[in-house]
């Protein structure tokens, strides 16, 4: 996929989750790059950041794939992804599995400086805003753990969100406290994960939003999960589906 632009060239990372499970995000994705400026491609040969073997152990699969991730993206201006988590492992990660490898890691150092979520880069790198967009209700924004602590985002998807004329942003309490997902956390402590989550889903509910924004899928699908579960009637979006103006297009 690509469009003609006069801006920077992006390389999109759509992210296996994205593709496996809500298209709609990568599609969202796409069009914000394009409406602020970006040509955006969307290599072929992309697969997972290889953050699940990473985490577990599995250093061999997760470098290759790292090298797989590098040699696709390395030939855009920036590598942008829709979710920070991925965007930690391909800054960070790819580091630790290559900082060693003289063949490797200058080329991990130039992507990795080249790479952002997309929040994040639209409003930092872009300066993008959502000019003439309008969604009546309200929403919620849960920050989640990848993007506000290994990427230091909190306040460039408030500030996107707050240009959307007729949204009531709502304060979350603990918006930055973990939704109990954490990749394989939730697999590996299942118990532990079920009760962080009924805490964070107590409190969305608490704040009388009537939408659930959070900009990692993993994270929005695991509360979404639990408030469905419990009966709440509490849409659930990646709040680049609502920026591109896609809000109504999304299933609940």
């Amino acid at each position: 996929m690509a469009a003609e632009a006069a801006g920077p060239t992006v390389g999109l990372f759509v992210t296996c989750l994205v593709d496996t499970l809500r298209p709609s995000i990568g599609l969202a994705s796409a069009k914000l790059l394009e409406d602020a400026g970006c040509r955006v491609v969307v290599p072929d040969a992309q697969t997972c950041c290889g953050q699940p073997g990473f985490n577990n152990g599995d250093d061999r699969s997760a470098a290759r794939i790292a090298r797989q991730v590098i040699a696709a993206f390395e030939g855009f201006d920036y590598l942008v992804a829709p979710s920070g988590s991925c965007i930690g492992m391909i800054r960070d990660g790819f580091a630790e599995l290559l900082g060693d490898d003289p063949a490797w890691a200058p080329r991990q150092r130039a992507l990795a400086s080249r790479s952002f979520e997309i929040l994040s880069f639209l409003d930092r790198v872009c300066g993008w805003r959502p000019h003439g967009l309008r969604h009546g209700g309200s929403a919620t924004y849960h920050d989640c753990c990848s993007g506000l602590r290994q990427l230091g985002i909190r306040d460039e998807p408030r500030r996107l969100l707050a240009a959307v004329d007729g949204l009531a942003l709502l304060p979350l309490e603990g918006a930055d406290v973990c939704c109990g997902f954490g990749g394989t956390f939730c697999m590996h402590f299942a118990d532990i994960s079920a009760h962080i989550v009924a805490d964070k889903t107590r409190a969305i509910r608490a704040s009388g939003a009537e939408m659930l924004l959070a900009a990692d899928l993993g994270c929005l699908l695991n509360m979404a999960g639990m408030l469905a579960r419990d009966g709440a009637v509490i849409r659930c979006l990646h709040p680049v589906e609502l920026l591109a103006g896609m809000a109504d297009e999304v299933a609940p």
